[in-house]
């Protein structure tokens, strides 16, 4: 596994219960600002294996960025359990559940 694989794990990880992060913003902290493709691929393959809160990853715009229905609504459905308010079009306003780790160690 390589170090920006293991970052990110470790940062999704951290996500608290209640709010969000960007795929831009974990491949950022993990130390690739333009990775975040990578962070799909990583939450994708790892997700189940690391048992990762992968419903807390959305893309740029704030919205549930997966395509297919079945995971669509599980992550919608997880995000609104936790308390995150889910509009129309799977859109959720990041100026209020997104997190903002102060400092993320190197």
């Amino acid at each position: 596994m390589t170090p920006f694989t293991e970052k990110v794990i470790e940062i999704i990880r951290t996500i608290p219960e209640g709010k969000v992060m960007t795929y831009g913003q974990i491949a950022g902290l993990a130390g690739s600002p333009r990775a975040a493709r990578q962070v799909v691929r990583i939450l994708h393959s790892m997700s189940r294996k690391h048992r990762l809160p992968w419903h807390r990853v959305i893309n740029a715009k704030g919205q549930i960025a997966i395509q297919e229905d079945e995971s669509y609504n599980e992550q919608w459905m997880s995000l609104e359990a936790e308390g995150v308010q889910v509009g129309l079009n799977g859109v959720i306003d990041l100026k209020k559940f997104r997190w903002e780790p102060e400092y993320f160690g190197k």
